[in-house]
């Protein structure tokens, strides 16, 4: 009888462990350096990890030309790439298998040049994972661990903030306020190493020197300070690059890791279509 009894114990015991890592959320390691989010890779074809970029902002994911040849990928169709304030040739590259940690990645890449990038970070380049990655899905980004999650549901508990999430084609735009002005659409865009982009026809008086940003290429962008308001959480004296026109059609800017950085963790959930802001304890 004791064994028997000793036995149930056992198997309710691994049972409730098998439940338990089966509710564990998959996460992943990322470091945090140059306002940018960056992962390692591993793909059949490389014996050592690649490096790439967390980049909700890119419209797919991205290997960079010079990488996708080294580890020779077969390179697909060719495809016009835009960027900011640039359009680049691209190659479709199909049925990739790459992952980060335990997490898998979008099979489907783009094979661009991201070599100017990389000389802007002082760091090689070799990927952007993009929008494709946080479709159908609930992920959390803990800048205060510098982790990132696949979550099963929705965080518990109340966050300090929620914001409606708009998901189209090509990129996934929150509201924001600027300077008390109306409620406008931003690109969320963690391949922002600065804090906000604004598309205004305004010019402020303390308006400062251009500042130089290097992604697909090189562009000179004037700088000046706002009001950024997101949800009830507001942020004061917010570097901001100017731009006359849209960026992406559409969209009034970029919300970059600058002010994303501020909360202890941002969770995407393409799935309610939420982001969940949790401040940071003091």
């Amino acid at each position: 009888m004791r064994c028997g009894l000793f036995a149930i114990v056992i198997l309710f015991a691994a049972l409730f462990q098998l439940q338990a890592s089966s509710l564990a959320p998959i996460e992943v390691p990322f470091q945090y350096h140059d306002g940018l989010l960056w992962v390692q890779v591993t793909v059949p074809q490389s014996a050592e990890p690649l490096n790439f970029l967390v980049d909700s902002g890119a419209g797919a994911s991205v290997i960079n030309l010079v990488t996708a040849n080294r580890i020779g990928l077969q390179l697909g169709t060719a495809i016009a790439v835009r960027g900011v304030q640039t359009t680049l040739t691209g190659y479709r590259l199909e049925s990739v298998s790459a992952q980060a940690g335990d997490i898998p990645l979008p099979a489907s890449y783009v094979a661009v040049d991201l070599e100017k990038l990389g000389q802007a970070c002082n760091c090689r380049v070799d990927g952007l994972v993009g929008m494709d990655f946080f479709r159908d899905k609930i992920v959390q980004i803990d800048f205060a661990t510098q982790k990132i999650r696949l979550l099963k549901s929705a965080p518990a508990g109340k966050s300090d903030d929620s914001l409606p999430l708009e998901l189209r084609p090509n990129g996934m735009c929150v509201p924001v306020r600027v300077d008390g002005h109306r409620s406008q659409w931003v690109r969320l865009d963690t391949g922002c190493a600065s804090a906000f982009q604004w598309v205004t026809s305004k010019v402020h008086p303390e308006q400062g020197p251009n500042q130089t940003a290097i992604g697909l290429a090189a562009i000179s962008i004037p700088q000046t300070h706002t009001t950024v308001r997101l949800g009830t959480q507001k942020f004061y004296k917010v570097p901001t690059g100017l731009h006359a026109g849209p960026i992406f059609a559409g969209e009034a800017g970029l919300l970059g890791n600058g002010l994303l950085s501020h909360f202890s963790t941002v969770t995407i959930d393409t799935k309610s279509e939420r982001v969940f802001l949790q401040k940071r304890s003091s």
